[in-house]
């Protein structure tokens, strides 16, 4: 390009039609996840959303923000693209949840230094898909391109969900007391926690691909999607009396279960109680300790719900009736440390 050479947003490195070809292949997808309250079509400023005030005496709404951390570099170099999109649903969602909100409506942030309109479909097809399985609303979003911001191939990703409860329904843990149950609720896998440790194992892995769990490659169950709780917890709201809930995000089992805990209270976890998928096992046995382990990944445990001991076994039979894996895995106990225990 010379000085006289004219210039465009296309030759920086900018491309709006392919934009504009995204928005059209990526229509019925976000179609799909459409609920009765949305105003308005894909392609406006903003995104419409008519708040149903006849089914809530005193609303609050609640909101989330997450990404998927460094597991997008692990879909990037696999070629699996399909399926994050659903990982970055699951952690707002998750976290939405958690006080007792229905997952509304979603929002993506998409960056790329330059799009590839069939990898950025892949993508946001997956985040399509997991919308479906929260009963949220794709309601709108952003792709950037910027060029220069990455390396050629890679993008990012950010999302935020925006969920509805009443306000005498809002779970905030202030009912927990001493003697209440902990119920967990089956992980998928690591989820999109602790990706950087997990691919520091793998560099010392001298052959991922011999690495198979019955049938199930290493790297596909290393990136088996973040699951959805919503539809689930929303029944289980339905059927009995939850006094908490906890999403076992970043920080794991021992950073997560105490803030959900009124002060002067910790939570004792029977090691015993529940199966471990055997990527965890393979994790350890790669030379990541025990409590390391603990405070960085949910090993194997995606949710906790804490209940009165009355109350467990109706929580393990509607979290059955709704397709989870759940056990009685501990109890809530006094402690002045506000900590988490293993026996």
């Amino acid at each position: 390009m010379t000085a006289r050479d004219p210039l465009t947003y296309k030759a920086a490195g900018v491309d709006i039609d392919a934009g504009e070809a995204l928005v059209e292949r990526i229509r019925g997808a976000v179609a799909r996840t459409q609920r009765p309250e949305v105003l308005g079509g894909l392609g406006g400023f903003g995104g419409l959303f008519a708040l149903a005030h006849d089914r809530y005496a005193e609303p609050v709404l609640v909101a989330g923000t997450d990404g998927v951390g460094t597991k997008i570099k692990l879909a990037i170099d696999n070629d699996a693209h399909d399926d994050i999109g659903i990982d970055l649903v699951a952690m707002c969602v998750n976290d939405v949840i958690v006080q007792g909100a229905e997952p509304l409506f979603f929002l993506d942030y998409f960056v790329t230094p330059r799009l590839d309109v069939d990898v950025a479909a892949r993508v946001i097809g997956g985040i399509a898909r997991g919308c479906e399985l929260a009963g949220a609303t794709l309601l709108g979003g952003e792709t950037a391109e910027h060029p220069g911001m990455h390396s050629a191939g890679e993008y990012d990703l950010a999302g935020f969900c925006v969920g509805v409860v009443d306000k005498s329904r809002l779970i905030d843990g202030t009912d927990i007391r001493a003697g209440d149950q902990l119920v967990g609720i089956a992980s998928s896998g690591p989820h999109s926690n602790g990706f950087s440790l997990i691919r520091r194992v793998l560099e010392r892995c001298p052959d991922p691909a011999s690495v198979d769990f019955d049938g199930q490659s290493l790297i596909d169950a290393l990136l088996a999607p973040t699951r959805i709780y919503a539809r689930s917890i929303l029944a289980l709201i339905e059927a009995t009396s939850v006094k908490g809930l906890c999403h076992i995000t970043g920080g794991g089992l021992l950073e997560n279960i105490p803030r959900v805990l009124p002060k002067g209270l910790g939570a004792r976890l029977q090691r015993n109680a529940w199966p471990r998928a055997p990527v965890f096992d393979w994790l350890e046995h790669s030379g990541v300790a025990e409590r390391e382990m603990l405070r960085t990944f949910n090993c194997g445990l995606g949710m906790i719900v804490v209940v009165a001991p009355t109350d467990v076994e109706p929580t393990l039979a509607s979290l059955g009736a709704s397709g989870e894996q759940a056990w009685c895995v501990g109890e809530i106990v006094t402690d002045a440390d506000h900590g988490v225990r293993l026996d």
